[in-house]
């Protein structure tokens, strides 16, 4: 038995890096998949097609989580289409990094809307189907980050930690009705994003990291997995760090 046999999950922002690999790990797992892209079209038909090939239903949606009424239409489509929704993965995130004498309200206001009120609306958006199934299993995506703190990344930080606050509340309000709500808290992740980077850098945080390594997409995409299955049945309000030991 898989799993996440004959689940439904949403992954929020899963064309690529983490939220791709999660998808593709729940898919393996049994889980029918609804995932979410902004703007990559290409990359989202081309996943919707790996995991259909895996033998479960999956379907891409753009749609952006940051919108309220986006939100409550993507989880309306998807209940409709799938029949249940069981887990919520809130990975949608962004970074628009600087000091914070050069961060504009506008980047300020941009990354808080993106990265902590999308993990508000979606969790507002399935809470009526999760109350009515009394189950569910929500996944908020943090950051050592928003554990930490980073220069340079006050606006990413604050929404990062904003999740932590939110992910307790939900987890001590819902509690009650078998809805379960945990956190993650990824390190450096090396995903195509960070590719791009000098090799020298990124052999530098490696050294500092206990584990000597990197993470990997599917590194988180493990722990997601623990978090959405019945494996973790008694563990809510939680943040689980999957950094190496960066933070040990």
């Amino acid at each position: 038995m898989k799993l996440l046999e004959g689940k439904t999950a949403i992954i929020t922002g899963a064309s690529r890096g983490i939220g791709k690999g999660i998808a593709q790990v729940f898919a393996r797992e049994g889980a029918n998949v609804a995932f979410t892209y902004s703007s990559s079209a290409e990359a989202a038909a081309g996943l919707e097609k790996e995991l259909t090939a895996l033998g479960v239903k999956a379907k891409g949606y753009q749609s952006n989580a940051a919108g309220y009424e986006e939100a409550q239409k993507l989880a309306e489509a998807v209940l409709s289409e799938f029949g249940s929704i069981d887990i919520l993965v809130n990975n949608a995130g962004i970074t628009k990094d600087n000091l914070l004498m050069r961060i504009s309200e506008e980047d300020f206001d941009k990354v808080i809307e993106v990265n902590l009120k999308s993990v508000f609306n979606m969790t507002k958006a399935v809470q009526r189907t999760m109350l009515k199934q009394r189950k569910g299993s929500i996944i908020n995506m943090s950051s050592v980050v928003g554990v930490k703190g980073n220069a340079g990344q006050a606006n990413y930080a604050a929404s990062k930690a904003g999740i932590l606050g939110f992910t307790k509340s939900v987890a001590l309000e819902l509690g009650s009705r078998n809805i379960r709500c945990n956190a993650i808290a990824p390190g450096f992740i090396e995903t195509e994003m960070t590719a791009r980077l000098d090799e020298k850098t990124v052999q530098g945080w490696r050294e500092g990291i206990p584990l000597k390594r990197g993470g990997t997409p599917e590194d988180v995409a493990n722990a997601c997995l623990f978090l959405a299955s019945d494996l973790s049945a008694y563990i809510t309000g939680q943040v689980l760090h999957v950094d190496g030991g960066m933070l040990t």
